[in-house]
């Protein structure tokens, strides 16, 4: 493949399909057209494979099946479950400072319709002293009814506290949404043991799958609070006559209708090849080893400053040049076969770094780096 032959840092921003996950997206297609796109025998098939991708996806976040809805990616399942809220006149929601501007816009579009405020809270400057859930709690309002915040935050790295943060949350009757676009395919996860409300993530990033394919996890304790914004037959119990009769009870409640079915086979394949390299847990371990060693050797180079004052918490290595604008130097970067990104806010240069990066690209890209500065 051909990202083989760069120096790929942008697993946060999309990972690249394996061969052996293209593959499974081609004769995904192929299959589909041998047997007709829509048929008896297809159709039956198709909702094995979504079964199947749903099952995979359980697996590896902890949870049942049935607690997980088949979305397009992170955006959507966030918006599934703001929409899907019983939102009042002069209810609150609080964000952090460090969420996506998807999410943030869809909150402002809630609180222009519905009558509701928003705010944010200063998680940021928790990055390397203080408490994340100390400043969620003394920033929740009386009305308060939704806390929005990202488990693996994607500018600066930072893991929160994420049980701890939700006890204290449904202490005050406040759900939690959680933006899970970097933790899912890089944190070791138990999404029951979080008692968290909503998790909203992606195939495309850490997992490697194929973009337009995600997921959102729904508590059972929360289940019946949301009801479907965007319904389709995917979502529905049918009579005899196809008529719709109710919601289905699981998951399924909220996905639509007809998706590109091969992508699901793409990231059921691609999961698969991450569980056969060893489970969360170890996969974790490795990419912290290795952001580890990157970030010591940035640290090390003279005009260049991490984020971070401690080893990252995860594959994110987020860091700033003091004489030189960040922009024209990922370009630079990218011309020399390596691909980071810029992020707006804060101002800084993202290094990814997965659990099959080797040494060597990252001894590169050190090399190259201090060559630019």
């Amino acid at each position: 493949m051909g990202w083989h032959k760069k120096g790929y840092f942008n697993f946060g921003g999309q990972g690249p399909l394996s061969q052996q996950t293209l593959n499974a997206i081609v004769q995904g297609y192929e299959q589909i057209q041998d047997w007709g796109p829509f048929g008896t025998s297809v159709n039956a098939w198709l909702q094995q494979e979504r079964a199947k991708t749903r099952q995979t996806i359980a697996e590896e976040v902890g949870t049942a099946s049935e607690t997980i809805t088949l979305t397009e990616n992170v955006t959507v399942g966030c918006n599934i479950a703001l929409w899907g809220l019983p939102w009042q006149t002069g209810d609150h929601i609080l964000l952090t400072d460090c969420e996506h501007p998807g999410i943030i816009a869809a909150v402002q579009e809630i609180a222009h319709r519905c009558g509701v405020t928003y705010s944010t809270c200063p998680i940021r400057e928790t990055l390397n002293e203080g408490d994340p859930t100390t400043v969620i709690q003394q920033h929740l309002q009386n009305n308060t009814k939704l806390a929005v915040l990202s488990h693996l935050l994607w500018n600066t790295g930072q893991v929160l506290p994420l049980k701890a943060i939700t006890r204290v949350c449904h202490q005050y009757n406040v759900k939690v949404l959680v933006d899970a676009a970097q933790s899912v395919g890089s944190l070791p996860l138990d999404l029951p043991d979080t008692e968290v409300d909503f998790y909203a993530f992606t195939g495309h990033k850490w997992l490697c799958g194929p973009a337009g394919v995600g997921g959102l996890y729904i508590s059972p304790e929360t289940f019946e609070a949301i009801r479907p914004t965007f319904i389709g037959w995917r979502g529905l119990n049918l009579n005899e006559q196809g008529k719709p009769i109710s919601y289905k009870d699981t998951g399924e409640r909220f996905e639509i209708a007809t998706s590109a079915y091969p992508q699901y086979m793409g990231l059921t394949s691609a999961i698969a090849q991450h569980q056969q390299w060893g489970i969360a847990a170890e996969r974790y371990r490795k990419i912290c080893e290795l952001s580890g060693m990157l970030w010591e050797r940035l640290c090390s180079l003279k005009g260049l400053t991490c984020l971070r004052t401690s080893p990252p918490e995860a594959g994110l290595v987020s860091f700033q040049l003091e004489n030189m604008a960040h922009k024209p130097f990922v370009k630079d970067l990218e011309k020399e076969g390596f691909l980071l990104r810029t992020l707006a806010d804060p101002d800084c240069i993202r290094a990814c770094v997965h659990y099959f990066t080797t040494l060597e690209e990252i001894e590169a890209l050190v090399k190259t780096i201090k060559e630019k500065l």
